[in-house]
C-alpha cells in the first residue's frame, strides 16, 4: 500500500493517470478513423494541431477566469513573461510531436505506433536523472529496460523460432497476406505493422521519440522548478500562445497560413470525426500539464504503454487489426515492467505539494501554502488550550 500511495499520493491524481490514458488511447483510434482509405487525410492537418491548440489556450483562459478576471490574467503573462519565453522550447518540440502523430499514424496502425513510441522510456530516464538530479534505483532501471525489450519484441520475426506453419508473427501474416484475411484487413495491411524498418518512417518515428522526452522533462522541470509558483492554467496559457506561434510558423513555411483557413479546407475539418480528434487532444494537452505538476515524466512513459493493451484490443474490434503472437508477447513484458516499476516508482514532486482538490490547481501556490500554515497553527492553538483545560 505504501508503494501504492507514493505512486498516486491522493484520489485525484489517480484519476488524472486514468484520464489521462484514456485520452491517448481515443487518440490514435480517433485519427486512424478519420483516414481515407489509402491512409491519406482530406484535411490539413497542421491546421488541426494549430485548431486544436487555440482550443486549449481558450479553455485554460476560461479555467483561470473562474476564479479570477481577464485583468488578472494580463497580469500574470506580463509579470511571468520569462517564464513564457522559457515555454518556447517545449512548445516548440510538442509542436513537431503533435504534427509528426499523423504522418506516423499513417503509417503504422495503432498498435504499432504506440509500441514503438515506447523507445522513449530509456532516454526519458536518462533526461530526468540529468534535469532533476534523481538517479534512478536498479529496480527503476530494470522496469524501464523491460519495457523497451517488449517494444523491441514487437519487431521479432517469429520465423527463425519456428517453422513457417507454426508462425504467428505479423511478418509471417503479411507475408502469407491474401485471401479472405487479406480482405478483411486491406486497411491494417497497408500499413507498418511489423515495426522498425530503415526508411524514412523510421526517422518520423526516431524523431518523434526524442521530441517526446525532451519536451515532456522539460515540461515538467517549468512546471515543478522554474513556474512552480506560476498558476498552473497560467502556465498552460503560456505553452498554448507559444504553440499557437511555433504552428502558424509551420503554416507560413508551407506557404499554407491563409489558404489553410479557408472555407474549403475549414469545411473539411468541420465533421465530427475531425472535431473529435481536436477536442480530445485538447484535453490531452490540459490533463497532461496536472500529470506532470503533480505526478512525473517516468509515470507518464508508464501510463503511454499501458494504453498499449487497450489500443490492441479497441483497434481488434474497430478496424479488424488482429492481435498477432509478438505483440502479445510484448503486451506481456511491458505489463510485467509495468508491475515492477509500482514496486519502487520514482517520487518527484520538486517545490510542489500533492494535490488533494482541484480548486488547489488554481490558486497560488505561496498563497496555498501560507493557508496550510494558518490552519496548522490553528489547530495548535487549539491543541493547546484543550491541554489547559484538562
Amino acid at each position: 500500500m505504501s508503494n501504492w500511495r507514493e505512486l498516486f499520493p491522493t484520489k485525484l491524481t489517480f484519476i488524472i493517470f486514468l484520464l489521462y490514458m484514456s485520452l491517448f488511447i481515443g487518440q490514435g483510434i480517433f485519427v486512424t478513423a478519420s483516414q481515407e482509405s489509402n491512409n491519406s487525410y482530406s484535411y490539413n492537418t497542421v491546421t488541426v494541431v494549430l485548431l486544436t491548440e487555440i482550443l486549449k489556450l481558450i479553455v485554460s483562459a476560461c479555467l483561470y477566469c473562474r476564479e479570477n478576471n481577464l485583468r488578472s490574467l494580463l497580469h500574470d503573462v506580463h509579470k511571468d513573461r520569462k517564464v513564457l519565453a522559457l515555454y518556447m522550447v517545449p512548445a516548440f518540440l510538442y509542436c513537431l510531436y503533435n504534427n509528426l502523430a499523423f504522418v506516423n499514424l499513417a503509417t503504422f496502425d495503432p498498435t504499432t505506433y504506440y509500441l514503438l513510441l515506447q523507445l522513449r522510456v530509456v532516454v526519458t530516464g536518462v533526461l530526468f536523472q540529468i534535469i532533476f538530479k534523481k538517479y534512478l534505483s536498479r529496480r527503476q532501471w530494470i522496469s524501464l529496460l523491460l519495457l523497451t525489450l517488449g517494444c523491441m519484441l514487437k519487431q521479432v520475426d517469429l520465423n527463425s523460432f519456428y517453422s513457417d506453419a507454426n508462425d504467428d508473427s505479423e511478418a509471417a501474416a503479411l507475408q502469407a497476406g491474401g485471401g479472405d484475411t487479406a480482405a478483411a484487413t486491406t486497411k491494417a495491411v497497408a500499413k507498418n505493422m511489423t515495426g522498425f524498418d530503415f526508411s524514412i518512417s523510421a526517422v518520423f518515428i526516431l524523431a518523434q521519440t526524442i521530441f517526446s522526452c525532451l519536451a515532456g522533462v522539460y515540461n515538467e522541470y517549468l512546471l515543478k522548478d522554474k513556474g512552480a509558483d506560476v498558476n498552473i492554467f497560467v502556465q498552460n496559457v503560456f505553452m498554448y500562445l507559444d504553440s499557437i506561434v511555433c504552428n502558424a510558423v509551420i503554416l507560413l513555411f508551407r506557404g499554407e497560413l491563409f489558404n489553410a483557413f479557408s472555407g474549403h479546407n475549414l469545411g473539411s475539418i468541420m465533421r465530427f470525426s475531425v472535431i473529435i480528434i481536436i477536442v480530445n487532444n485538447a484535453a490531452i494537452g490540459i490533463v497532461t500539464s496536472f500529470f506532470l505538476k503533480y505526478m512525473n515524466s517516468i509515470l507518464k512513459t508508464f501510463a503511454s504503454a499501458l494504453e498499449l493493451l487497450f489500443t490492441a484490443v479497441l483497434c481488434y474490434f474497430l478496424f479488424a487489426i488482429p492481435i498477432y503472437m509478438n505483440t502479445a508477447l510484448a503486451i506481456a513484458v511491458v505489463s510485467y515492467a509495468i508491475y515492477l516499476y509500482t514496486q519502487s516508482p520514482v517520487v518527484n514532486l520538486g517545490k510542489v505539494r500533492p494535490l488533494t482538490q482541484l480548486s488547489e490547481a488554481t490558486t497560488n501556490p505561496k498563497e496555498r501554502e501560507d493557508k496550510r500554515k494558518l490552519l496548522d497553527e490553528q489547530q495548535d492553538e487549539t491543541d493547546l488550550e484543550m491541554d489547559n483545560i484538562v
